[in-house]
């Protein structure tokens, strides 16, 4: 049966995209970070399960807390990007989005000492506004992205019927998309394998949907935040519709991902490309 994939997207708790009180790059340093915790609770749960996952570091993260870099790649762990500055990627242009990608792929691979390959934008941002995101990434020395999320959401989002991972080509160039897991319901796309999606399900739907993706010959891809299992964590100011989405059911993400890890297949994405070489053809987004 096919491998499902795990990744965490390494980013603090004041790291929430999207908020008209979204604190900026430069008020980083003021806040109380809570990744370390977090982090070494999630990679305490993936040795205890032994499982492998992608961590997609931020790069200031990486830059401030390298030790953390260095610790999941020793447990075996696959070192990938979340980019620089965590902003969306349409509120880039084309240069600032190349130098932030540019920037984390460089801080990442002089920590680690091991090439990155993959990618996923803050907040899922690719869209139909991005047409050079993946032009930019194969010039700043990606293999694979998983951005596209290919259901509604608040933010970034794309229509497409691609839910199976498949190879983007370039001019003659290429880069492999692994989208975001959605599955059919009614006819609409939804996702409740990370996130938001993933706390407000209960584990019996996600491991029901899981065993259907899986059925459809598709990896499923789990994504969580390491803020997601701290129900203690400040609060930022925000909508009630936002903050029921943000802060709901954190009591329960250690043991979905500990349900997760015990009752599904998981590894990293650069060794299920190993595992399932594939040469899907796309036209690109």
């Amino acid at each position: 049966m096919t491998k499902c994939i795990l990744s965490v997207d390494i980013e603090d708790w004041y790291h929430i995209s999207g908020l008209p009180n979204t604190p900026q790059l430069p008020e980083w340093d003021r806040f109380p970070s809570r990744i370390e915790a977090n982090f070494r609770k999630l990679l305490d749960i993936f040795s205890t399960k032994k499982a492998k996952a992608t961590c997609f570091f931020l790069g200031w993260v990486a830059e401030k807390y390298p030790h953390l870099v260095k610790e999941a790649l020793q447990r075996g762990h696959e070192i990938a990007s979340h980019g620089y500055s965590h902003k969306l990627a349409y509120e880039m242009s084309e240069r600032d989005f190349l130098l932030d990608v540019r920037k984390a792929k460089d801080i990442l691979e002089a920590i680690s000492g091991v090439n990155v390959l993959g990618y996923r934008a803050p907040g899922f941002s690719v869209t139909e506004d991005t047409p050079w995101f993946f032009d930019k990434l194969i010039e700043a020395g990606y293999e694979y992205d998983s951005s596209v999320f290919p259901a509604p959401r608040v933010f970034g989002g794309i229509k497409t019927d691609k839910f199976a991972p498949h190879v983007i080509r370039r001019n003659s160039k290429e880069i492999t998309e692994f989208p975001v897991t959605a599955i059919k319901i009614l006819g609409k796309p939804y996702c409740c394998f990370g996130g938001g999606y993933l706390r407000l399900a209960p584990y019996f739907l996600i491991r029901r949907l899981s065993r259907d993706v899986l059925a459809q010959n598709r990896p499923v891809i789990f994504y969580i935040h390491p803020r997601e299992i701290d129900p203690a964590q400040p609060r930022l100011k925000m909508s009630l519709h936002r903050k029921f989405n943000t802060y709901v059911n954190l009591n329960t993400t250690m043991s979905k991902i500990t349900n997760i890890c015990g009752h599904f297949d998981v590894t990293t994405f650069s060794d299920y490309i190993k595992a399932y070489p594939f040469n899907a053809q796309s036209e690109g987004i």
